[in-house]
């Protein structure tokens, strides 16, 4: 277009730099117009003079006093960093990066590492898209004030072990009541934010609440890649239980939609938890990814997330014995592979896998798991009706992992 309308010759090329000179100086103007508002703002050198006393001594009352303050979370004081000599050996290994050996081995994995790390990710998690971190600023941070001013939160910067920097906001309830004592891990879906997420619903409820965002959302650095979500959330746990003071057996971990990949993996490595809640959260992505790609990348899709991004939360899972409770949203169309057809809701597939796992001779005897599954992938009122035998799971966080009733 620049060819056809002259520019790149002698006279078009001058217009270009004279144009270019304009903007640089409209540019600098502006900054400079900034620059002595805030040097002649009280409000804004009091903020400043905080900011740079925390440089030099990082006491309580200095941090105290810059977190009255919202600004750029790039320049936010690291509150906790996350220490490998507090973690316990026995864990599950973090999934390891590929080596270029491996990547060479076909051009299909080139293909598939290149398509990941360049556009994939973000179509897995919408959230680490900048452009819809921008255009939200202005939402996150009227929830992020209604946070800490309606409910006392307090925002913290945190230090994962592969240099990830993630912002969290952690509200206190133990002083309110004996439910305050149990602290609930708020783990966000694909382009969900803590500041407009899931922790209303357990701290409406009473309890102590700490949400996260996840790498490369709004103020967290990094890429959702799966060993930075895993480095995420082990830093997240590090930290309620080193620094905020919470025993594993007093932390719940709460998982909506994608945010149970993470969720799962910190179950499975902090089998003590108190209990694990899955909103929405379906059991592989694998299944999920192929009906909306067209038919001629299913090749590359399904060696792309193998490969790369294996969100396997039922594999992750089985490993957690403790009590869960799994919700399923009967007109979800994200998790569904059909529109409104709850058959092919992949919950269903998540809470059969978990039940085989756990209660191997139930799900065989008198063919319950097929039973089970047209029992789920029937409405309301159609179980209403039915005559066959019909199981019913309910969770019972005090006694037993599951009831298991034949209805």
């Amino acid at each position: 277009m620049l060819a056809r309308k002259g520019y790149f010759t002698m006279g078009g090329m001058l217009s270009l730099v004279k144009f270019s000179i304009g903007l640089s100086v409209l540019v600098g103007a502006s900054y400079c117009i900034r620059s002595y508002g805030r040097s002649h703002n009280q409000k804004y050198r009091i903020f400043l003079n905080s900011l740079e006393k925390l440089k030099g001594q990082s006491n309580i009352e200095t941090r105290k006093e810059i977190k009255n303050y919202d600004f750029e979370f790039s320049w936010w004081p690291i509150d906790y960093e996350f220490n490998e000599d507090t973690v316990k050996a026995n864990r599950y290994k973090q999934i390891a990066k590929h080596s270029w050996s491996k990547l060479v081995q076909s051009p299909c994995s080139i293909i598939s590492y290149v398509v990941l790390h360049t556009f994939g990710i973000r179509l897995i998690y919408p959230g680490s898209i900048r452009a819809l971190s921008f255009m939200m600023g202005s939402a996150l941070n009227q929830g992020r004030s209604k946070l800490i001013e309606t409910d006392n939160g307090e925002r913290f910067k945190l230090k994962t072990s592969d240099g990830n920097y993630l912002d969290t906001m952690f509200i206190d309830k133990r002083l309110n009541s004996s439910i305050g004592k149990t602290l609930v891990i708020c783990t966000e879906g694909n382009a969900g934010f803590y500041e407009y997420g899931i922790m209303v619903t357990p701290l409406e409820a009473g309890y102590s609440v700490l949400g996260w965002n996840h790498p490369g959302f709004a103020g967290s650095t990094g890429m959702p890649y799966p060993d930075q979500e895993q480095n995420g959330i082990d830093t997240v746990m590090q930290f309620a239980i080193n620094k905020l003071g919470f025993l594993p057996d007093n932390i719940i971990l709460f998982g909506w939609s994608i945010g149970g990949y993470a969720t799962t993996w910190a179950a499975m490595n902090y089998p003590e938890v108190k209990a694990v809640i899955l909103d929405a959260t379906f059991d592989d992505l694998l299944p999920l990814a192929i009906p909306r790609m067209p038919a001629v990348l299913e090749p590359i899709v399904k060696l792309t997330i193998r490969q790369y991004a294996n969100l396997d939360v039922a594999r992750q899972l089985v490993h957690y014995p403790g009590p869960i409770l799994l919700v399923r949203r009967a007109n979800d169309e994200i998790i569904c592979l059909e529109p409104n057809d709850l058959s092919t809701n992949r919950g269903n597939n998540l809470l059969v896998k978990l039940l085989r796992q756990r209660f191997p001779n139930l799900m065989v005897c008198m063919d319950a798991e097929n039973a089970l599954l047209r029992y789920l992938g029937a409405s309301g009122r159609q179980q209403s009706t039915y005559t066959i035998v019909n199981i019913l799971i309910k969770p019972n966080f005090e006694s037993n992992i599951f009831e298991i009733l034949f209805v």
